[in-house]
C-alpha cells in the first residue's frame, strides 16, 4: 500500500449528510482521492479512499432509505 499526502486544510469542508447534532465528518477532494476526517478531530489523521469508491459511497447514501435528506 502506498502512502498519500492528505489534502492541505484549506481544501476540508463538511459533508452535507452530516448530522446536526455535531457528528460529522469533513471531506476534502483532491486528484482521484477523497480524504475523510472527523471534524471534531480535525488535528488527527483521517483516511483517503478512491474518488470511484467515495461516488459509490455517496450512491448508497442516497439509496438507503433513512439517510439523511440534504
Amino acid at each position: 500500500m502506498q502512502s498519500v499526502p492528505f489534502p492541505p486544510a484549506t481544501d476540508w469542508f463538511k459533508s452535507s449528510y452530516s448530522a446536526a447534532n455535531n457528528e460529522c465528518i469533513e471531506v476534502a477532494h483532491a486528484l482521484r482521492q477523497v480524504g475523510i476526517r472527523d471534524s471534531k478531530l480535525s488535528s488527527r489523521s483521517g483516511f483517503t479512499i478512491s474518488d470511484h469508491a467515495f461516488a459509490q459511497f455517496v450512491a448508497g447514501l442516497k439509496e438507503t432509505p433513512d439517510a439523511p435528506s440534504r
